[in-house]
């Protein structure tokens, strides 16, 4: 696996190396990105390039989990989301790894680094939140029966981030006439029977989901629960003390995607769990 692994030389980002080391241990490349800001005077792109190359170095000496990965220094100029994909492209990347970035007024409307690399790249994202761990054992991948759900679980498997234990599907499922049925004063039983009914069908269609997608290999852990999308992943992550979210997107772009958000962004701001973020394959 062809891994790459940006950093600023905070300690979030300290936490993404370390834990991009153990990933690459498995095999492949590691290759250990810094993106110098090129809007500043000339002579000091060069100190900070030289530098920069200096301390990336000096990491992947001495940081235990590189020990005996085949890693390598590469230092780019630019803006940092931009500079991350440009490099991406550059190695055929399999896999992006990041740290949590704290975010600014700014990012209200255009995002974080990590969200803009995701938004408009190919390949899948880990954001690391926590301490870096040799294996995830406690996955939850988060499925709407989308063709972006089915590819976020083949990057799942195809990284090795979903091992033969498998992993927890977690689906939420609408009951839309439940609200009408309360106020129309229907049988608490009938509401209830309405509910088991709508699960019975979500459970049908995910069973289908994944025979027509040849993932009928792994043990699934199924999740069927009633609720808002990012209410239940939540509930469920929670539940289960989860050290991995697997989550896919679905490729929305511009002005309303910034101001309202999707499903992934909501997690990825607010989760404290690490997340492998899988965008739309052909994302421009």
């Amino acid at each position: 696996m062809n891994i790459l692994v940006a950093t600023d030389f905070s300690t979030r980002s300290f936490r993404a190396l370390r834990q991009a080391g153990l990933l690459a241990q498995a095999g492949g490349q590691l290759h250990v990105l810094h993106v110098v800001d090129d809007d500043q005077p000339a002579d000091l792109v060069r100190i900070e390039t030289r530098e920069a190359e200096r301390v990336l170095r000096e990491q992947i000496a001495s940081v235990p989990e590189l020990g005996g990965v085949d890693a390598h220094v590469l230092v780019v100029e630019g803006d940092s989301f931009d500079g991350i994909l440009r490099s991406a492209r550059d190695i055929a990347a399999d896999l992006i790894v990041m740290g949590a970035h704290r975010r600014q007024l700014l990012d209200i409307f255009t995002g974080t680094t990590i969200e803009r690399v995701i938004r408009k790249g190919t390949v899948p994202v880990l954001m690391v939140n926590n301490e870096a761990q040799r294996t995830y054992e406690k996955v939850v991948a988060a499925v709407d029966m989308s063709e972006a759900s089915a590819n976020a679980l083949r990057a799942g498997l195809s990284t090795g981030l979903i091992t033969s234990e498998g992993a927890t599907l977690v689906h939420a499922f609408p009951a839309w006439a439940k609200g009408k049925m309360y106020i129309a004063g229907a049988d608490p039983a009938a509401i209830a029977k309405y509910v088991d009914d709508e699960r019975r069908n979500a459970s049908d269609e995910l069973t289908e989901f994944l025979v027509d997608n040849n993932l009928g290999g792994p043990r699934w852990t199924v999740r069927l629960q009633e609720g808002e999308a990012t209410d239940v992943i939540s509930r469920v992550v929670s539940d289960v003390r989860a050290d991995l979210l697997i989550m896919g997107t679905h490729g929305r772009s511009g002005l309303l995607k910034a101001l309202i958000g999707s499903v992934t962004e909501q997690a990825l701001r607010y989760l404290s769990v690490d997340i492998l973020a899988v965008p739309r394959s052909g994302n421009p």
